[in-house]
C-alpha cells in the first residue's frame, strides 16, 4: 500500500472530513492539551506542523511534527480504525524520522509518558518519549 507522507498547509473539504475521521478514532488521552479534535487539528494547520499520510486521494493517518532547535517531536500520531495494521503509521514515523534526519536533528516521540501505549510505541521504535 504505497502511502504518501505529506505537510498538510491548504487542506481541501474533503481532507478536512478525512482528518475528523482519523481523529475521532482517537483515544481521550491522545488529543491532550486539546479540548477536542478540531482544536488539535486547527492548531497543527495553524503552525504547519500538520503531517497526513493519503493513499488513493484520502488521508488516512495524521500527526504533529513540531520542528525545534535540539529536536523535533512526532506527536499526536493517530490512524483510523478501519486502516490500522497496515503500515499507515509506521509510514509516518518513518518519514518523520526521515525528515528530522535531513534537518540535522534528532526525533522523539512526544505524549503523555503515563500511557502504556505511548511507551510500548517508543520502546518498538527506539524513539526517547518527551512528556506532551
Amino acid at each position: 500500500m504505497p502511502v504518501f507522507v505529506e505537510t498538510v498547509t491548504a487542506p481541501s473539504a474533503q481532507d478536512r472530513v478525512d482528518l475528523a475521521k482519523i481523529y475521532a478514532d482517537a483515544p481521550a488521552w491522545l488529543l491532550t492539551p486539546y479540548p477536542d479534535a478540531e482544536a488539535l487539528i486547527e492548531a497543527a494547520l495553524a503552525d504547519g506542523s500538520l503531517l497526513a499520510g493519503r493513499f488513493n486521494d484520502r488521508l488516512l493517518g495524521a500527526a504533529r511534527l513540531q520542528r525545534g532547535d535540539d529536536c523535533w517531536r512526532l506527536s499526536h500520531l493517530c490512524v483510523r480504525r478501519i486502516t490500522r495494521h497496515r503500515g499507515v503509521g509506521r509510514r509516518l514515523l518513518d518519514e518523520a524520522r526521515r525528515l528530522a534526519n535531513e534537518g540535522g536533528s534528532t526525533l522523539a516521540l512526544a505524549a503523555p509518558p503515563d500511557h502504556l501505549e505511548a511507551r510500548a510505541l517508543a520502546a518498538r521504535t527506539g524513539l526517547p518519549l518527551e512528556p506532551l
